[in-house]
């Protein structure tokens, strides 16, 4: 098995084999991101891919579980090259519960409807998704490369193809201006196509980014524990999904909630409310460079 650079993978792929699909991410321009950028973007040949699936099978045995194809943007990978990897990774491994990948809406939309349902028979779980904003203003200022509108195309599609979707918000990337807007556009894009899984972050500048710059520079404005907590407050009580489950599995987040909506949104405003109650000194400072 051969890596390149570091390899990214979310906390829930924590026990899942890594096979590197792809190298790099395709965008590579959001400002607040630090991962990649020494990396140029190409794809793995197919076959060089199937060498490392082999190479695990050898050395693990055919008792894998869960299998994630990082870097970023996999999903950007032709859908026949990709059919042609899940499908070899199952044959390999009999046992597998769940084949993850990340992917962008932008990249996701590229696909029709009838190439997300061949990756699904072809043993595609779920695709982890950085929406980070629903607020169209702040995606365009992060540079994310996509809108609320393709955000809500990919989920649905997604969905409709029987893939799990999880989708990740960024708490506190509107900054103190566009807390709430940030907050409320994004419950709305969410709630347009309910994804299975919500996975709160908390934002954390990261030197050598743009974003850590206009942080350094006073043109950002980081919230703080307690302002973020609120901005999470927003979020959770405009958001209407049926069947999301939503996670604060995250070291950089100031108050760790968990719930199943819409059952859960109460309980989980109250804990949220009860963080508010308390005082500064039990969260970590909100200006940490890195965690």
């Amino acid at each position: 098995m051969r890596y390149e650079g570091t390899v990214y993978r979310p906390p829930s792929e924590a026990y899942s084999l890594l096979i590197q699909a792809s190298i790099g991410c395709p965008h590579n321009k959001c400002t607040f991101c630090n991962m990649y950028k020494k990396t140029k973007f190409r794809l793995r040949t197919v076959e060089e891919i199937k060498e490392d699936l082999a190479a695990a099978r050898e050395y693990y045995g055919e008792y894998i579980e869960s299998l994630f194809f990082p870097d970023g943007n996999t999903i950007v990978m032709k859908t026949e090259r990709l059919v042609e990897i899940l499908n070899y990774a199952r044959q390999l491994f009999p046992h597998l519960q769940r084949i993850t990948v990340y992917g962008s809406a932008r990249f996701v939309d590229r696909k029709s409807a009838e190439e997300l349902r061949q990756l699904k028979a072809a043993g595609l779980s779920r695709v982890h998704t950085g929406m980070e904003s629903g607020d169209d203003v702040t995606l365009e200022r992060i540079k994310k490369g996509t809108t609320c509108d393709q955000i809500i195309s990919a989920g649905l599609k997604l969905k409709q193809a029987g893939i799990e979707v999880s989708e990740y918000y960024l708490t506190g990337i509107g900054g103190l201006e566009r807390s709430r807007e940030h907050a409320v556009n994004s419950a709305r894009v969410l709630s347009a196509f309910s994804p299975d899984f919500i996975r709160i972050r908390t934002l954390v500048p990261y030197p050598g980014t743009p974003l850590y710059e206009e942080y350094r520079q006073g043109n950002f404005t980081l919230l703080t524990p307690h302002q973020a907590l609120q901005e999470l407050h927003w979020l959770v009580e405009n958001l209407e999904c049926d069947g999301s489950m939503l996670l604060s599995d995250h070291v950089a987040n100031y108050w760790n909630i968990q719930g199943k909506l819409p059952e859960d949104k109460n309980k989980m405003l109250a804990s949220i409310d009860h963080a508010l109650s308390l005082d500064k000194s039990h969260f970590r400072p909100s200006h940490l460079s890195r965690l």
